[in-house]
């Protein structure tokens, strides 16, 4: 196996190359047909939607990647509810165009299942499709684990299903699965503070605002 790259935080001027990885590693899954039934525009749509979040998480949480642009991390530090991107909507539809509908239902999916209190919400975790079962993914999880143990919160993802393994291995816990309407399921996942007492809610009453992700280590 091939030395992993260091492993640094993202760059304003990273930005498109990350959304482009994630919408890489994210292309062939049942979620991005889904989400973009039409395989011509699927990889750009993704990217330029995937955009919009990847620049929201620098001013609202991280992004760590690769050295050598292999592999990323994308979360957003939920203290209290986040405002959405500037000029959400407008943006969305100038990105997705007629599937901005999609995007928007399974962000309202996943916001029902979010928790409530402050918490890490794991966005996205993506390797490139070249460069998968390399230890990337594992490299990243371990660098994510030991800052969530610093700050000492929650952690909140949800993956596609099938795709538990891996954070199982850096203490996250599987929760009940997420249909979307004639679409894959998803599961979320949670991680517990380092020295929490308590878990998480499972259904929260209210949601802390939309996003919708994918993760593919």
């Amino acid at each position: 196996m091939e030395p992993i790259s260091r492993i640094r935080a993202a760059r304003w001027a990273d930005r498109q190359a990350v959304a482009a990885l994630i919408a890489d590693a994210l292309h062939p899954s049942p979620l991005a047909a889904w989400l973009v039934p039409d395989p011509a525009s699927r990889r750009q749509v993704l990217t330029d939607v995937l955009a919009i979040w990847v620049e929201h998480a620098l001013f609202f949480g991280d992004v760590h990647l690769t050295d050598d642009l292999t592999a990323a991390i994308v979360g957003f530090h939920r203290y209290r509810p986040l405002p959405p991107p500037a000029n959400y909507p407008t943006r969305l539809l100038e990105a997705a165009g007629a599937h901005a509908d999609r995007f928007t239902a399974l962000e309202g999916l996943l916001a029902q299942k979010q928790p409530t209190e402050p918490h890490y919400h794991l966005a996205f975790l993506a390797v490139g499709t070249a460069d998968q079962k390399t230890g990337r993914g594992s490299a990243l999880l371990a660098h994510h684990r030991s800052r969530l143990d610093r700050i000492d919160l929650p952690s909140w993802t949800a993956v596609p299903a099938g795709a538990e393994h891996l954070l199982t291995r850096y203490g996250y816990t599987p929760r009940p699965p997420v249909i979307v309407s004639n679409g894959p399921s998803l599961c979320p996942m949670r991680r517990s503070a380092h020295h929490a007492s308590s878990p998480m809610p499972i259904n929260p009453t209210r949601s802390v605002g939309n996003r919708w992700q994918d993760q593919h280590a």
